[in-house]
């Protein structure tokens, strides 16, 4: 009787080993490409969507987009 705990103990052991063994093993997720957003495009002879209402827009053609402008950057360190 006192020995028990130790066949128990082996028991225990060899369930979570083949457990182990036998577990599904978990797929690699692949690394998202650029095909995988939708970001705007601006694209030559591509519609313009009319939309009425709230909706969802994926891939939008961007047409126009503020005033953009450029300014250098200078640094610290060109300054004399």
């Amino acid at each position: 009787m006192g020995a028990d705990w130790i066949y128990y103990v082996y028991v225990l052991i060899a369930a979570y080993v083949i457990s182990a063994a036998l577990a599904p093993k978990p797929v690699q997720p692949k690394p998202a490409a650029l095909e995988d957003f939708d970001l705007p495009t601006a694209e030559q002879g591509r519609e313009i969507a009319v939309i009425f209402g709230t909706v969802t827009v994926t891939g939008p053609n961007v047409v126009w987009y503020g005033n953009l402008r450029s300014e250098a950057i200078t640094s610290p360190s060109d300054k004399k």
